[in-house]
């Protein structure tokens, strides 16, 4: 071989070795198919290199026989979190190992609320030996918008957990998943997990029904309104409410009236003011001086619901006499509820709006606001603050989130000056709110 020759093929041999190299490092080696510990390097080889692209490649290691195999796909296709991730995330719902399940249904919540896998229950989860060990956090307000729609059939994958998960743990986090996402049509797992022995199964059941908010699943749950388990039984009173199931109010006469444990007795109260019934007044009239703040604030809630007006005087006397907050704010939305509705600085509407700025109340405040804003009249008292020259941001952002759930059409060019606002965070919120209300409006 001359000499020319021998350097072109060292030349070869150098341009083959690159290109190995080059594929080596663009696609992790084929794992032996007896070793699962090459496969599971291999998954988070894959998950290391691309983006939605990968999954497919991904994909049929959710069938590994290997469990860590599939626990490691699952975790890179939820690290990808795009919304080609969803239909290998639904397939890994029905996995039989409680913690892919667990890490399947955070990655689908997190799709529609990015950033959740790292407060969710996925956050906490630890091995200890065979066995996973991980705890759902008390903050259970998290919702996603109106105007955000989850795909159906990730709806109907968390129902299935929630009703009959691999753990108590899955089957709970699943029906937190569900109430996060307004799953609807998985009302009928719900329904069924609150039937569980389970108690932190039917408390996270229980609250997601809340937040579904569909009256048709009340006297579904109105067995628990007696359940030995406090939490359960303040939740189920408030769902009650909530939910407007009148015909339990007998079973939250009874409750309040023979419970010693006054949480309670101030959610009976509560739940029974949420839907007013006349017989209720003097219900009303005889809690309304109460020694207990809680009970007070029921109290004022139920009468203004009721709107008698000859309770005028007597909720007035209320809200220039009370010195504690919450309940000073129930007697300013019964007096707003019942027409008094100027905006000077003494007055109950004034009031509620001016709580918008306090950390400690303005979720109590924006409540009532909501409420009394489904009114147009209230509405109409409303708008001239947003052009107040004092008018703050969080009264800006407050009525940007009352008016996206309880406006009308009247309500789209005020949000749509707050979408303009000069403050990004009011103008996010205005913004946000336009969404909320065109999707709710016909």
């Amino acid at each position: 071989m001359t000499w020319s020759g021998r350097h072109r093929l060292l030349a070869c041999h150098a341009l083959l070795a690159c290109l190995a190299l080059s594929q080596s490092k663009a696609q992790p080696p084929a794992a032996p198919p007896d070793d699962a510990k090459a496969r599971a390097k291999a998954v988070r080889e894959y998950g290391k290199s691309g983006g939605s692209e990968i999954i497919p490649k991904l994909e049929p290691y959710l069938a590994d026989p290997d469990v860590d195999v599939r626990r490691e796909a699952v975790k890179s296709i939820v690290d990808i979190g795009t919304q080609r991730s969803l239909d290998a995330l639904i397939k890994a719902t029905r996995d039989n190992d409680p913690e892919i399940q667990i890490r399947a249904t955070d990655g689908l919540v997190n799709f529609y609320v990015p950033g959740y896998v790292k407060t969710g229950l996925t956050a906490s989860l630890r091995r200890v030996g065979s066995s996973i060990k991980a705890r759902l956090t008390d903050t259970d307000d998290l919702v996603i918008d109106p105007y955000i729609q989850p795909r159906p059939d990730v709806i109907s994958a968390l129902g299935r957990v929630a009703s009959g998960g691999a753990s108590l743990d899955a089957r709970a986090n699943a029906a937190r998943a569900v109430g996060i996402l307004r799953g609807r049509q998985a009302l009928p797992d719900l329904e069924q997990a609150v039937r569980s022995k389970d108690s932190a199964v039917i408390y996270e059941a229980l609250v997601a029904i809340e937040k579904i908010r569909d009256p048709s699943s009340g006297p579904n749950i109105a067995f628990l309104l007696h359940d030995l388990n406090e939490k359960v039984q303040l939740t189920a009173i408030e769902a009650t409410g909530l939910l407007l199931n009148r015909a339990a109010i007998n079973d939250l006469r009874d409750v309040l009236d023979r419970s010693r444990n006054m949480k309670v007795k101030r959610a009976a109260l509560t739940a029974m003011a949420q839907m007013p019934d006349p017989p209720l007044h003097g219900v009303y009239i005889a809690y309304l001086n109460h020694k207990d703040e809680g009970l007070r604030e029921a109290a004022a809630e139920g009468l203004g619901r009721l709107r008698v007006p000859a309770d005028l005087p007597t909720l007035e006397r209320a809200f220039n006499n009370e010195n504690k907050t919450e309940p000073r704010l129930s007697a300013a939305f019964a007096l707003v509820s019942l027409g008094k509705r100027g905006m000077a600085e003494f007055d109950p509407l004034r009031y509620l709006l001016n709580n918008l700025n306090s950390a400690a109340y303005r979720g109590v405040s924006r409540a009532y606001l909501t409420e009394l804003a489904r009114d147009p009249a209230v509405r109409q008292a409303l708008y001239p603050v947003l052009q107040e020259p004092g008018v703050t941001k969080d009264e800006k952002t407050g009525l940007a989130q009352v008016l996206a759930s309880s406006g009308g059409q009247d309500s789209v060019a005020p949000l749509q000056a707050l979408s303009q606002d000069t403050d990004s965070e009011v103008s996010q919120e205005g913004l946000r709110g336009l969404r909320n209300l065109r999707a709710r409006l016909p």
